[in-house]
This record gives C-alpha cells, structure tokens and sequence, in this order.
C-alpha cells in the first residue's frame, strides 16, 4: 500500500528553508468551580470549546433522603471503615448531613454524597449528578455552555444533572453537541403500595442541539421520537447556503426491543422514563435502530433538510424484529464527505454483528478496514480536505482487544496502520490537517497496572509517530526543575500545526468543595489535574536533549520524521472530532 496522495507538494515544500519543530505551551485555562479542563474541536479562525470536569460544590438534595435506608447506611460504614484503614477519623455522621446541613460546610460529607450519588446510576430513587459540562474558551476566559440542563427547583443553579457532549465549531462560532434532559424530582406511588415515592426521571435520553455564536440553542428532534427519541450532533461546517451538521438519529423501534417496553414498561413498578432508560442501558445495542444523518440548516438555524445516510448492512426480515442497528457520523469535510461508523457482518459469520470504521459518500456507505486481518471494530474518527480519513480500529494483541490508529485515503483505497509506541500499545488518531499531518494519543507504558498515555504527532508517509513530549523543553523556566507538562491527548491541528489537547501537571489537591487538601500530619496533598494546552511552533528553536545519551538514542529513535519539516507546509484548512 503506498501514499501518494500531496507527495508533490510536500516535497516541493520540504526544498525550502527548515524552522524548529519545538512547541512552546500555553494553558488555555479552567472554568471557574472546576478541576480538569479538555479541548473538543478548534475551528481555523480561533473558536476554541471543550469541557469542564470535576466540577466543586456539587449540589446536593437530601430533602427527600431516608437516612435509614440499608443502602446509605452501608456506604457509610463502608466510608467510615475507609477512614479507618488510612488511620483517619471520619468527621461526619449521617445525622449531620440529615440535620445540619454538613454537605455544604464539610468536605468529607460533601465528597461521600457525591461518590455515593455516584455508585448507583441505574437507581433512579436517588438525585442524577453529572460534572461535565460543556465550555467555550476566550482569549480572558472561560465560559460554561449549557446544552440542555435548566435551573434547579430544589436548590440554586443548573440541576447539574445532563449528559453534556460539546463537539464541534464551525469557522463563525456556531457550535453543536448533545446532552440527556435534566432530571425531574417526581412523586410515584408504585402499584399495591399506598405512600407516595420520590424518583427522577427525564423526557429524552439523549438529543443533540446547535448553538449560534450569540448562544441560541436549537435543538434537533429526531422525527421517531417515542419515549423522547435519540439524536446526536457530531460534527459542523459551514457551507454557502448555511451549515452542514452530522451524527446520528432514532429511527424506530425493533419489534422485539417494543416487546421488551410493552413487558415491562407499565408505569406500575417505577415511572415509564425509568423502565425505558434501564432497557436501553441493559440491553447490549440499546432499544432504538439508529442510523448516521446528516441535516442542512440555512443562516438562520432552520433545518432545511434530513437525510439518512444508511448502514454498511442490510438487516434481513428476521433481524429488522430483533437487536437494534446503529450507524454514526462522527465528522464532514468541506467536500461532502461523511466519516463514523456502522453496524457491519462478521466476514466469517453473518449472524455476528461489529461496529466498524465506515465513510459515507454518494450514498453509499463503504466498511473499508480487511477484517480478514482480525480487525474486528473501530470508528473513523475525522477527514481533511483530501479524503484522508484517520481513527482507530480494533484487533487481539497478545491475548487483548487493542486499538490501533490508522489512515485510509478514499481516494486510492489504501489503509495504512503505522507503527506507533509499542506493538501491544492503544492508539487512536483523532485529527488530519490537509498537510496529512495527524494528531492523536498512544500507550506508552504501564504503570501500577495502568496504561498512560501520551500525544504523538505523525506525518503521512513515514513510519513512526513522534511523542509531542519530545518536542516541548526538558525543564521549567528556571532551568532546573523537570518541565511540568505531560501531553496526554492532542485532540486537534489546524493548518499552522498548532495542535490542542490535554495535558497533565501536578498542583494543591482539592476537595469537592475546592479547599486545598491535608494530609494527617496537616502536610497540603498532591494530585495530577488534566488542563486544556495549546502548543505553538517555535520558529529556529531546538529539540532538547532530556535523557542520558544512551537513553535518548531509544527515546529520539520512536520519532522518526524528519522534525523541521512540521511547519514548512501550505497553509489550507481544519478538521476536528470529539471520540466518543
């Protein structure tokens, strides 16, 4: 297999005079109240969104709480006995979070609400907490994006209580994502019984929106919308007429999925929003058939038109009454053309079904990875102008599914997987400039019987990544102490190869609700945050030395594209994707 698509130009480009391929990094910054921040998508004029996670000060309800409950209990001396272990003495009591309002005032009551909010999401008797949200970044700061939470009835603020998936901006601002409805605190009496419960429930699992620059939101209801329906807003660009938007939608519901609802979904045992929420969790491929789509939109935000985009299968008669099916469009270049993935046969069994990598174009849609070679799932993650598309897919590796990045050009057929960290290493390619340049993020080794990752950049042609760390300086400003950054994921690269992702660094550790953390001996704790970073290319700067030499002959060796032909190339256009 051989590339050869913008050989000439990169060639042609590569002739002229060589600049440093070093990065200076820059902090993009964190929402206020919250602990980790991360990029999604960069649009080429210099919109920037990502998310904020880890969010202080939760709220908490504990209005409708029966303290004596087996469950609460049992967390709590699970807690107490925690505490214990770590020769630590609990400062709370169940009494005073029921009675004077400890959640507010002391961090450990605070954080064991959370983390036992946390551990039971399938109960919907108890409050539904989520700490993502989604956020714009400005050149001053930080802006949250609500998608679809509203203000609470119960407490001030957001309920706190959404899915929020912020994804893609397109060049003027407008941005798009998808989020749950917020949780309503309902009173349900169960049939055969005469009090009256609290449950939370919601009127749509999961629906995507677009935003205008100016932050009107327009949600995009999907046209099967029983129990409130799905859809997905992945990705966004902006056309002549208006705006291009892809991701995926409800379309129906198998027979044997209704049979399912009509079963056990009474509105007697629990509310009808729980049932189906807990069978669309439960069952493996979910209750809805959900197919890629993509919506035009004009300059105003009304939607001009739906079209379905189709699977890279056919469900026979049999099947269209059992599993749901699921196709997804995950990303849109400037020339139509759709990246995701789809539901697709196992090639040496029909009745297995796989999600994997797909493109769709002139409506068709092409399943291109040979699972004659043991790739057995995947997803196509982004596309650049030239129909090169980059992401992941699946395959056993020393006994273990792992994910590999790989790049197909449409336009000669060929994939190609490049070596990356390590052979049993995950890796995933997230985004493609139309220079061929890709960013993403590999295992690098294991640690505590964790695998850590870190960003790597590679150029279309050569065979190995080169480790983004490798790039940035050995020590701090003062020139003594170890560089405080560790890349972990590059998330996106526009055409002046300034890459955006999430880097790691160690700070004061806080509590959930924002103090700085002690030890026993009254010592400040330690912990390592994730941060949004912006890596700048340093015009005639160096690659330093970090290592001893007979360790750096190992570490240089992984990265082995010619470093000073990074920034020489044309400047042309963005692609961008959220992996989720």
């Amino acid at each position: 297999m051989k590339y050869k698509l913008l050989a000439a130009s990169i060639l042609a480009t590569l002739s002229t005079s060589a600049t440093s391929a070093t990065y200076q990094l820059s902090e993009l910054g964190t929402l206020e109240d919250a602990k980790y921040s991360y990029v999604t998508d960069v649009s080429e004029s210099g919109h920037i969104i990502g998310f904020a996670n880890g969010l202080y000060n939760l709220p908490i309800d504990t209005s409708y709480i029966d303290f004596s409950e087996n469950i609460i209990e049992n967390s709590y001396d699970n807690t107490e006995a925690a505490f214990e272990l770590s020769d630590k003495v609990i400062t709370f009591t169940l009494d005073d979070i029921e009675n004077s309002d400890a959640v507010t005032t002391n961090p450990d009551a605070h954080n064991f609400m959370v983390s036992f909010l946390s551990s039971i999401p399938t109960n919907f008797e108890y409050q539904k907490l989520n700490s993502l949200v989604g956020v714009k970044y400005t050149d001053t700061q930080v802006i949250e994006q609500p998608l679809f939470d509203i203000a609470s009835v119960d407490y001030d603020g957001l309920t706190r209580s959404t899915a929020n998936i912020f994804n893609a901006v397109s060049e003027d601002g407008v941005t798009v994502g998808w989020g749950s409805a917020p949780y309503d605190k309902v009173s349900f009496t169960p049939d055969g019984e005469d009090d009256a419960e609290t449950w939370f429930t919601h009127e749509f699992i999961e629906r995507g929106i677009v935003i205008s620059a100016d932050g009107v939101r327009v949600p995009l209801m999907p046209e099967f919308n029983e129990y409130g329906g799905t859809s997905r807003a992945n990705d966004i660009i902006k056309t002549n007429s208006g705006y291009t938007v892809v991701g995926n939608i409800s379309t129906s519901i198998p027979a044997d999925r209704q049979d399912n609802i009509d079963d056990n979904c009474d509105n007697e045992d629990e509310p009808t929003s729980v049932c189906i929420n807990l069978l669309n969790t439960n069952i493996s491929r979910g209750i809805f058939n959900k197919r890629a789509v993509k919506w035009e939109l004009d300059e105003s935000l009304n939607i001009t038109s739906v079209e379905e985009l189709g699977l890279a299968l056919a469900p026979d008669e049999g099947e269209t009454e059992d599993d749901a099916f699921t196709s997804t469009a995950l990303a849109v270049n400037s020339n139509g053309t759709i990246v995701g993935s789809s539901n697709t046969r196992y090639y040496k069994n029909d009745d297995t079904i796989l999600t994997m990598p797909v493109y769709f174009k002139d409506g068709a849609v092409i399943d291109f990875i040979d699972q004659e070679d043991d790739w057995q799932a995947g997803k196509s993650i982004a596309i650049n102008d030239n129909d090169v598309i980059t992401g992941y897919a699946t395959k056993r590796i020393e006994g273990t599914l792992r994910n590999k990045f790989f790049y197909h050009d449409i336009a000669s057929g060929s994939t190609v997987f490049p070596t990356d960290y390590f052979s049993s290493s995950s890796s995933y390619g997230n985004d493609i400039n139309n220079q061929g340049y890709i960013v993403g993020e590999g295992e690098v080794g294991v640690s505590d019987n964790t695998r850590r990752k870190e960003a790597f950049i590679y150029k279309i042609g050569e065979d190995k990544i080169t480790n983004l760390n490798d790039l940035l300086p050995c020590y701090d400003t003062d020139g003594e102490t170890d560089y405080p950054y560790t890349i972990a994921e590059a998330t996106s690269i526009n055409e002046n190869n300034e890459i955006f992702g999430t880097a790691t660094k160690t700070v004061e550790k806080r509590d959930t609700l924002g103090g700085i953390v002690t030890d026993i001996n009254g010592e400040i704790e330690y912990e390592s945050i994730a941060v949004a970073v912006k890596l700048t290319p340093i015009a005639n700067g160096e690659v330093e030395s970090c290592a001893p030499p007979e360790a750096e002959v190992y570490e240089r060796n992984s990265a082995s594209f010619p470093w000073y032909t990074l920034f020489l190339l044309p400047l042309v256009g963005l692609r961008r994707v959220f992996r989720f």
